[in-house]
């Protein structure tokens, strides 16, 4: 990649587009399938990256596929991330950069076991965007993070918390009560 990085600067005098280089990572790995004898790459990846048409992030599967995602995750339990990115999704277009980072942490803590907490040894986050360059914090830099994000323990197994449904008042009627019975009979017309 840092090939192709360079070799599109001194050329054409411009970066490369961040979905250049996700291809030619699973072009790579394609050809190893096409090939009697040859095993196909077993890793995925997550490529991240912002180019003049915006941010980006790939997923690249072992068989050479290149997705291109919002918010994506991979690995050991990563359904219940999945699942978190893809039911709040549409809020991240008018997120904050602080709403961005919180809601990959509450991803990532959907995915552990419930033993498990998030912790500054096991957590790194990496930033990038317009007019930031990529930053990794890993360490104490991730500490302060974990601290707004609050409850840092696994929500596996963990009853969801139930909005309490509002008191009824004599006026407004309860759900899911029956209809109020009523002793009139309709008479039905025949034809006889």
């Amino acid at each position: 990649m840092r090939q192709q990085a360079m070799s599109s600067r001194m050329i054409y005098n411009r970066p490369i587009p961040v979905s250049r280089i996700a291809s030619a990572i699973g072009d790579k790995a394609q050809r190893n399938t096409q090939t009697y004898g040859r095993r196909p790459y077993g890793v995925g990846l997550l490529v991240a990256g912002f180019d003049e048409t915006g941010p980006h992030l790939f997923e690249f599967l072992p068989s050479g596929t290149v997705l291109e995602y919002f918010g994506a995750a991979i690995g050991a339990r990563s359904q219940s991330a999945r699942t978190y990115l893809e039911r709040n999704f549409d809020q991240f277009p008018e997120a904050s950069l602080e709403d961005l980072i919180l809601h990959g942490l509450r991803a990532l803590r959907d995915t552990l076991a419930q033993d498990k907490q998030l912790l500054s040894q096991n957590t790194s986050i990496g930033i990038v965007g317009l007019d930031t360059k990529f930053t990794l914090y890993d360490n104490d830099d991730v500490r302060e993070w974990l601290e707004k994000l609050g409850d840092v323990g696994s929500t596996r197994g963990r009853p969801q918390p139930v909005e309490p449904e509002p008191a009824a008042t004599e006026d407004a009627p309860i759900a899911d009560a029956p209809p109020p019975e009523t002793d009139t009979v309709e008479p039905i017309e025949t034809d006889d």
